[in-house]
């Protein structure tokens, strides 16, 4: 990622000599339809001369092309936003806001794209082609250039719009349109592609702009559902380096540019939850110290690089498990995170923003479901802000493929978070996390589930001490009654408590990797070396075919961050310049320094650590299925018996 020196400022001066071009796109146009298609209405009495209030229509069928017959008719956007409210004859400060947005992403739109040409050399080509004299051996050259510059244009025009626009939404209004797929996305010549997409949004405007409130929602809801089209062909479109490798900015509206990534307003979420303490939760301890050290870890994120040396030097944990029965701590271990990551932001001031995605999340209407999860994790990623998101009883949330008790919605919802935490497109900055968190874990996903980078099991207090310290704890002061032969929160001491549960990982707990464990180790010896910890691996896989190349990779993962077993000193949290506020080299450089070798007993741990859920998990899932059996057959012979019986 660039840092902020390395940004090309696009100058105030040049955007503003583009003004003249962008108003006039706003004014009116002509343009046929080429991919969409247009159904009209009947016509509304006009308002009055000039200004039409006629409403048009277009196909929401995704992917739908059709070759349209519609004659050329003019489009008059600025027009149609100051209609979208009837009874008033005055432009209000939405609509004006609308516009001014629009022409100011439009001008800078059209700069991006004459930088780019320039830099490419399209501009010479387009001389040549205006002047006859284009070389033939340069055709597909010019053709490449021409629908990479009409993708720059697309989407920085919607970016740029969609960010200038995001305070006004979030302040106007909450309402949610659904406006179908964009299709009016042409890669002949960045004009006709702006031309293109104003068409379809003034055909959006028409039909779902009813009222002023609904105004921006559509722009908006439009401008995202063009970005997304704009996005998945840029991904197979040839010459965008030399857009997607720089980086640009527009000073006066503190807007970047970078590539294709949508930039988005950094705007704190206001949390209304109890925190809680670490001293206030008794037991969990790996699970209560990895928090912790993640907690700190986020802190370390660079806003001018976009870059966490965590993510660089491995070590940082992106997406997380955390698993255990009902009532052993999973929200108070949210509660304890979310608390830890707001202070810590309240102190650096930096935007914090936490969302959970519950199962209000799932929808009938197809398509639904995606988009909420879509936007959740869209939310939580901007890279504008420190997140955390959580997807509490994940089981319920997202289904289980093959499960025929999975719903449509749930199956959306497990597609969006299996692309959004290890697809081809996930990029992983360091400025935030994501927390699954479930009872049932064996009811998630296999896919899903291998997703979660490291777990953490929340199995609540354990020894007597724990039992001792907790029931202390939830007493409060209201009473006399002594402590007895006890030292209070000894057991909950967090390095001594840590070291002492990751030393228990030394062999397996679970019986069945125990064994496997226990024959591998009678075969070859002590596991002390790269080639047998290799062949420990390979012997859980041949019990377990779901422990592939992923579960490696989650387990290496871990160890990196075993190898960053330190959590980041407080007054690096409390005094902003000893930390906060370096470069992002000299964070590096700090943090490198506290680093430690990795050992052997790291890996076996994690090692064991890791399959040991697995087989938990696995465990469990066969449990489930043996009992629900036997209850069935228990079934069937009463009712046999039942049916007997009346026969008599």
């Amino acid at each position: 990622m660039s840092n902020t020196s390395d940004q090309m400022e696009l100058r105030e001066e040049l955007i503003r000599e583009k003004y003249g071009a962008a108003e006039l796109l706003l004014d009116g146009f002509d343009h046929t339809p080429r991919l969409a298609k247009k159904a009209d209405t009947k016509a509304k009495p006009e308002r009055s001369s000039g200004i039409g209030t006629r409403r048009r229509f277009r196909s929401t069928t995704p992917g739908l092309v059709t070759k349209s017959t519609a004659r050329p008719e003019g489009v008059h956007i600025g027009n149609r936003v100051t209609t979208s409210t009837e009874d008033d004859p005055l432009v209000s400060p939405l609509q004006a806001s609308v516009l001014h947005g629009m022409r100011r992403a439009l001008a800078t739109a059209m700069l991006v794209s004459d930088q780019y040409a320039d830099q490419t050399g399209l501009t010479e080509l387009m001389k040549d082609n205006l002047a006859g004299s284009l070389a033939r051996g340069k055709q597909i050259e010019f053709s490449e250039l021409l629908a990479a510059s009409s993708l720059i244009s697309l989407h920085v025009f919607a970016n740029m719009t969609s960010f200038l626009l995001a305070n006004t939404y979030a302040d106007s209004s909450d309402i949610s349109v659904e406006i179908g797929e964009v299709e009016e996305v042409l890669t002949d010549n960045p004009h006709l592609a702006l031309t293109g997409a104003l068409w379809e949004l003034d055909q959006d405007l028409a039909l779902f702009a009813t009222s002023d409130d609904k105004l921006i929602p559509v722009v908006t809801a439009f401008l995202e559902k063009l970005m997304e089209k704009v996005s998945l062909r840029a991904a197979n479109t040839p010459r965008l380096e030399g857009f997607t490798a720089a980086s640009y900015r527009v000073e006066d509206d503190d807007f970047e540019i970078e590539g294709f990534t949508p930039a988005a307003r950094g705007k704190s979420t206001t949390l209304v939850m109890t925190f809680k303490k670490p001293n206030e939760i008794v037991g969990n301890h790996i699970a209560k110290y990895q928090a912790m050290k993640l907690s700190k870890m986020l802190m370390a994120y660079d806003f001018k690089r976009k870059l966490n040396p965590f993510a660089e030097l491995g070590g940082f944990i992106f997406t997380f498990m955390g698993d255990g029965a009902p009532g052993t701590g999973k929200t108070i271990l949210i509660q304890m995170m979310a608390g830890l990551i707001n202070d810590y932001c309240e102190n650096a001031g930096y935007v914090f923003r936490y969302q959970n995605l519950s199962t209000d999340s799932i929808d009938s209407y197809q398509g639904k479901s995606a988009q909420n999860a879509k936007a959740f994790v869209k939310n939580i990623i901007d890279p504008g802000v420190i997140g955390f998101g959580t997807i509490d009883d994940i089981d319920q949330l997202a289904g289980k493929r093959g499960d025929r008790q999975s719903s449509a919605g749930q199956l959306e919802i497990t597609a969006v978070l299996m692309e959004s935490f290890a697809g081809a497109n996930t990029v992983v900055r360091g400025n935030c996390t994501f927390g699954m968190f479930s009872n049932y874990p064996e009811n998630v996903d296999d896919a899903l589930r291998q997703r979660a980078t490291a777990r953490f099991l929340v199995d609540g207090p354990q020894s007597r001490a724990d039992y001792i310290d907790i029931l202390h704890l939830l007493m409060g002061k209201n009473h006399n009654i002594p402590v007895g032969k006890h030292n209070l929160f000894e057991a909950q001491q967090i390095k001594k408590a840590v070291a002492a549960s990751y030393g228990s990982h030394a062999k397996p707990h679970e019986q069945g990797l125990l064994n496997v464990f226990d024959r591998v180790s009678s075969d070859i010896g002590k596991l002390d070396t790269i080639a047998k910890l290799g062949t420990y691996l390979k012997a859980i896989q041949e019990v377990d075919e779901r422990f592939t190349g992923r579960a490696i990779k989650n387990i290496t993962d871990a160890v990196k961050v075993r190898a960053m077993d330190f959590e980041l000193p407080d007054e690096w949290m409390e005094n902003t310049e000893v930390f906060l506020t370096k470069d992002y080299d000299t964070k590096r450089n700090m943090i490198s320094e506290l680093s430690k070798p990795i050992t052997v007993d790291m890996v076996i741990q994690e090692i064991n650590r890791y399959a040991d859920s697995e087989f938990r998990y696995a465990d469990k899932s066969d449990e489930i299925a043996i009992e629900n059996m036997v209850r069935d057959f228990g079934r069937q012979e009463e009712a046999k018996r039942r049916y007997v019986k009346g026969k008599r």
